[in-house]
């Protein structure tokens, strides 16, 4: 099978298919089909041989866009097993088979129905088969063939960004790049110059040009000057075929602007200037404004403008406006026709941002010259100091004089003043002053302690223009007069303790006084006179301007009196002196033994424990109650005392038992106790008081000799053989007793039986360690120590 199209586009697809069509005709059938055959042969197995394709293949083409109003032939199909007898049949599948592609099945003719684009699809991919019509079988494999669309130039260039806005600076350099353009074919660039694109200018010459195959656009003359011309708008085509005749062609605008550069220096319009500036112009008001151009634009065109020289430079200053840029003259001092009518001032305007590219256009500032008139004009009248402080005596008599302001007439005219106070304030209404000749007086009498100082303001205008009026502040500070005596400086609450010795300082007082220190710095103190000799309290001046309060005997005691009374008399060192009596309240409290206050109530050590007055009684009471029952008691046991032997013939065996109490520690002769302590501290053998013994006791030194060398055991076996041996001894048994401490010890003993009766010299300050408990008593012994010190 063989395939032929007559779509040939070229002559050598012409030769070519003219050429296939000749050998097709004259040699028909002479490209067969043909089978997989297996060929006996004797003695040898079966062969197999892979079979020969019956299809002879090639791309098929189509042109794109055809307008023909018959179907446009494509190709043949053709089998080696058709013998054009109709029994072959073309089967045709794949893309657009059926739809857009047509076979004839008996001929195998291709044609295509419709117009194709190839821009959309460039080619589709079909399927051929040639079957027998009779059985349905196929002749041949299932083969895949392409159909290619063949391209026309039928797509023009596109810009696809465009239109285009760009900048570049001015005064650049010729051939500098500004932009470039790029457009796209939707045309095959694979075949043929369809998709060659070319670039032209069609506007914008001679002040640009584009590359014609890259599509960059240059600068085509030196220094262009935004100021000459700053827009332009750029017509660039792209041309496809190469550019040749018949292409197709499109167009896209480039809109480039000139940014600016610093290439132009500031100039002022004018070389001279006149201003006219009034005398009345307050200082620091803007007087006038002045400009120098510059063609820049922007930061460019930035200036500043000073003052170089000029006999106007200390009057006048001037600023740069960074909005509008223009030079804000202004005044630095005030102005005065009758001094100076005018003034010469050099103003310079420089740029502030700098492009060392152009200097040689330099130099990049101007100068011109600024006259300035001063214009005369009635000025209200001019205080001779900026302010006035005067002085005034306290307690002044009305209408005293405080003190004289004085203004003139600034101008030629030097017209009369008038003076009056502006009545704003009510301080504003303390004083007076004289129209004419602005002398103040005062309105009131002034009191330094209430208010020390005023401030009053005084108006002055001129009697021909009431209307011109100027202001000047006035103090008045007024002076002091020694009117006010001094006093205490607070309420003293002044204690004295009861322990407290003479010449003891318990207070220090100070005083104050209302004048200034001129008539008061220097306080004296004393006791007032005329009165006797206090014998409880003293004062002394310190001569610092405090005195202190001594006491002058010893022991206050509240009980007698709690509270003492001090006149005191304070004098002060003013012109002349004044004096004020104060009377210092002293009380008498209780304190501590290092001085501190503990209570200053007469009844506070009464309760010092925590009993009240009710509590006090009860237990009073209770000690009454008892006291009577002990005496009560000890009476009935006196009145049943028996004696001691009852009766001669009662010769029984008794215990006696004495019941003698003693008188206590004191009664040292009721029983000898130390020969129960120690038997070495006996110094004589005692016997019995009640009967009078016979015979002598042995001598002493027998019986400290004795003592020395026997121990206890010893010592009881003697006294038991002195009882049974003694003839005064009743004739019943009788019990003795004895305790034996040990040997006598060498911290001695705490009894109190040897002590002394006399005071010792103890030191008892420390019961007042004792707690609140022990006071009275430490006060007791305190009191007592004191006493013996004395």
């Amino acid at each position: 099978m063989r395939i032929t199209s007559t779509s040939c586009i070229c002559p050598v697809l012409v030769c070519l298919c003219f050429v296939q069509r000749c050998y097709g005709a004259a040699h028909h059938g002479s490209i067969k089909v043909t089978r997989n055959q297996t060929k006996h042969i004797e003695g040898e197995t079966e062969v197999h041989h892979r079979p020969k394709r019956g299809w002879v293949w090639n791309q098929f083409f189509v042109l794109e866009e055809h307008m023909g109003p018959d179907p446009q032939y494509v190709g043949k199909l053709h089998s080696n097993s058709d013998k054009g007898d109709g029994s072959v049949k073309y089967i045709l599948t794949g893309e657009g088979a059926g739809t857009i592609f047509i076979i004839d099945d008996t001929t195998g003719d291709i044609h295509s129905t419709k117009s194709l684009d190839r821009e959309q699809k460039t080619h589709y991919v079909l399927h051929a088969q040639a079957i027998d019509r009779r059985t349905n079988k196929p002749l041949e494999p299932e083969s895949e063939f392409i159909i290619k669309v063949q391209d026309i130039n039928d797509n023009a260039p596109k810009f696809t960004d465009g239109p285009y806005i760009v900048t570049v600076p001015e005064m650049s350099e010729m051939g500098t790049s500004v932009l470039q353009v790029t457009a796209t074919d939707a045309d095959d660039p694979t075949y043929g110059n369809s998709a060659r694109v070319v670039y032209s200018i069609l506007q914008g010459q001679p002040y640009f040009s584009v590359d014609p195959k890259t599509g960059v656009i240059r600068t085509a003359l030196h220094n262009m000057d935004r100021e000459a011309r700053e827009h332009y708008s750029v017509v660039i085509q792209a041309k496809d075929m190469a550019g040749q005749v018949g292409g197709l062609s499109g167009s896209t605008t480039v809109n480039i602007t000139l940014t600016d550069v610093n290439d132009n220096p500031p100039r002022f319009p004018q070389k001279h200037y006149q201003l006219y500036v009034p005398e009345s112009a307050q200082v620091g008001s803007a007087v006038g404004k002045i400009k120098a151009n510059d063609a820049d634009t922007g930061s460019n065109a930035d200036m500043k403008y000073t003052i170089i020289n000029g006999d106007g430079s200390g009057v006048f200053s001037i600023s740069t406006d960074k909005e509008t840029r223009e030079g804000i003259l202004s005044l630095k001092k005030p102005l005065n026709y009758e001094k100076k009518k005018s003034y010469i001032l050099n103003i310079e305007g420089a740029n502030t941002h700098l492009d060392f590219r152009f200097s040689h256009l330099g130099p990049f500032k101007d100068v011109t010259m600024l006259k300035v008139i001063v214009g005369d004009v009635d000025e209200p009248p001019l205080f001779t100091m900026p302010s006035y402080v005067m002085e005034v005596y306290e307690n002044a008599k009305i209408g005293t004089v405080v003190g004289t302001v004085t203004a003139q007439d600034p101008d030629t005219a030097n017209s009369l003043v008038r003076y009056f106070i502006d009545h704003n304030t009510e301080e504003d209404r303390y004083f007076t002053i004289d129209a004419s000749t602005g002398t103040i007086k005062t309105a009131k009498i002034f009191d330094r302690e209430e208010t020390p100082w005023y401030n009053i303001t005084v108006a002055a205008s001129e009697t021909d223009n009431p209307g011109l009026v100027s202001h000047v502040p006035v103090g008045v500070r007024i002076l002091d007069v020694n009117d006010n005596p001094p006093e205490l400086a607070r309420d003293y609450d002044v204690v004295v303790c009861e322990n407290a010795k003479p010449g003891q300082v318990i207070e220090t007082i100070t005083a104050t006084d209302k004048d200034n220190s001129a008539n008061g710095a220097r306080f004296h103190f004393s006791l007032e006179e005329g009165l006797s000799l206090n014998p409880n309290f003293t004062l002394r001046d310190n001569e610092d301007n405090t005195a202190s309060i001594l006491t002058r005997r010893r022991r206050y005691s509240r009980t007698a009196k709690d509270i003492y009374y001090l006149p005191v008399l304070i004098s002060d060192g003013g012109v002349p002196p004044l004096s004020s009596s104060s009377t210092l309240t002293i009380r008498v409290c209780a304190c501590e033994r290092d001085g501190r206050v503990r209570t200053c109530h007469a009844e506070a050590f009464l309760s010092s424990a925590g009993l009240s007055t009710g509590a006090l009684i009860a237990i009073l009471l209770c000690v009454v109650i008892l006291l009577a029952i002990v005496v009560l008691f000890i009476t009935l046991r006196r009145s049943k005392k028996e004696p001691l032997i009852i009766s001669e013939e009662d010769v029984r065996e008794n215990v006696v038992t004495y019941d003698d109490e003693g008188g206590g520690e004191e009664d040292t002769e009721a029983f000898d106790i130390t020969a129960l302590r120690n038997p070495s501290a006996a110094e004589e053998l005692k016997y019995r008081r009640d009967v009078r013994p016979e015979v002598k006791p042995p001598p002493r030194h027998l019986l400290s000799s004795s003592f020395d060398s026997i121990d206890v055991q010893e010592f009881i076996k003697q006294r038991l053989a002195e009882a049974d041996l003694d003839p005064s001894v009743p004739p019943y048994d009788s019990l003795q007793t004895y305790a034996y401490e040990g040997q006598r010890s060498e911290a001695g003993s705490i009894s109190s039986l040897d002590s002394a009766t006399t005071h010792s010299d103890q030191d008892y300050n420390y019961l007042g360690d004792w707690g609140p408990e022990f006071k009275k008593l430490a006060e007791l012994y305190g009191e007592i120590e004191s006493e013996r010190t004395t």
